[in-house]
């Protein structure tokens, strides 16, 4: 490594360009180095729906979001948290608006007006990009290889800051190819796996024929305790959705104990039991059960079905409201990672000092979904992105002045 070579970035999504930006914005020389044909794919993806960019939860219940990792995460969400969030945004162009469930977003809705104004930025900055290279090591030097186009490549760096991502959706860029490269090192990574995801369900072929991509709203989800409010989505192969991925780690950890991973829904979270025993202690005057659960309790046809999964339809009032309120859903494993929102696992917190630098390879920083560290949907993933992105551009600048 040398201080007259430019600061290296490896990875172009969010934790990668805030790096970058927060180097140029500090006079220093950035490439930023990405093995796709363009930036910020996932990035794109994710606000394929709406850009949810942040929340507005209070710092406890938002730092509570992490889990395990929220120690570890909490001086660089300090430092960059979802004010200082908005106003970057804003100061780009693109204000921002809190929707009704406190989940803030661009008020174009969207990520690529956002990301087009970012280029635009950085450009500006000087930032530069090398595409369609990807990270292959380091030399003795501790300067960074990648394998492009013209062949491998050694890249002279003063610094580096990897953000290479996690490993869901890896046509897009994550798939934890850095792991064996790290790993050479003697950097340690806890294995990764996937996170805000599906899980399988082995629905009747009836339910897959009719159901499967129909929307469950206005649910809630329970396991081991913890509820979840929500909506979720029965897919041909099991059960996806905000609700489902929130409770992805328990879940997760259960078949990786072998417990047994019982979902228990309630599909009318806003009726108590007893008002929902009332509306179905009626005459049903020749109604089938779907037309009387449809008009009685204002079941949805995909809701009905479920509760058609768990067995025969009680007849009495009480017993049909319980399986309404309590509808068990046995899950049979985790969706694929490469259909996960998000990855869990990735560099142990260990391996890092507390300006994000890689113990084993001094001048090497990691930020983002690369690092070991989960939070539901919602905002909470991208701000941690975005706030590592600040932690360890500034803590490689503070190695750049010692």
């Amino acid at each position: 490594m040398s201080q007259d070579s430019p600061a290296v970035i490896v990875g172009g999504g969010p934790a990668g360009l805030m790096a970058a930006e927060t180097l140029a914005r500090a006079g220093k020389t950035v490439v930023v180095f990405d093995q796709a044909p363009s930036l910020a794919r996932k990035f794109l993806l994710a606000g394929r729906g709406g850009l949810n960019l942040t929340h507005t939860d209070p710092p406890e219940r938002f730092m509570a979001r992490y889990g395990a990792a929220a120690h570890e995460l909490k001086a660089a969400i300090d430092a960059f948290g979802p004010q200082a969030l908005r106003a970057w945004s804003e100061a780009l162009g693109e204000p921002t608006f809190v929707g009704t469930s406190g989940r803030v977003f661009p008020k174009s809705f969207k990520s690529s007006p956002l990301l087009r104004a970012w280029l635009r930025h950085l450009s500006a900055l000087g930032v530069t990009t090398r595409l369609r290279h990807r990270f292959i090591g380091f030399n003795e030097a501790r300067n960074p290889f990648f394998e492009g186009p013209e062949g491998r490549i050694s890249q002279p760096a003063s610094v580096v800051i990897l953000a290479c991502g996690g490993a869901s959706w890896p046509r897009l860029g994550s798939d934890g190819a850095w792991v064996p490269v790290l790993r050479k090192f003697g950097v340690e990574a806890a294995e990764l796996r996937p996170a805000n995801c599906g899980f399988l369900v082995d629905w009747s072929e009836t339910f897959k024929q009719h159901f499967a991509g129909m929307p469950l709203k206005s649910i809630a989800l329970e396991f081991r305790g913890q509820r979840v409010r929500g909506e979720a989505l029965a897919t041909q192969a099991g059960i996806e959705g905000g609700a489902a991925y929130a409770l992805s780690a328990p879940l997760r950890e259960a078949f990786d104990t072998g417990e047994d991973a019982t979902l228990t829904i309630d599909l009318k979270p806003d009726v108590a039991l007893e008002a929902l025993i009332a509306k179905l202690d009626r005459p049903r005057n020749g109604q089938s059960n779907s037309t009387f659960l449809r008009k009685a309790a204002r079941l949805s046809p995909v809701a009905i079905a479920l509760l058609r999964e768990a067995g025969a339809l009680p007849a009495d009032a009480p017993a049909l409201a319980a399986r309404i309120k309590n509808t068990r859903l046995r899950l049979t494993g985790v969706a694929p990672i490469a259909r996960a929102i998000s990855s869990a696992g990735g560099v142990k917190w260990g391996e890092l000092d507390e300006a994000f630098m890689l113990r084993r390879l001094p001048g090497v920083f990691a930020a983002g979904e690369m690092i070991d560290w989960e939070s539901p949907t919602g905002g909470y993933l991208l701000q941690a992105c975005f706030a590592t992105g600040v932690a360890a551009a500034r803590g490689a600048l503070k190695w750049l002045e010692r």
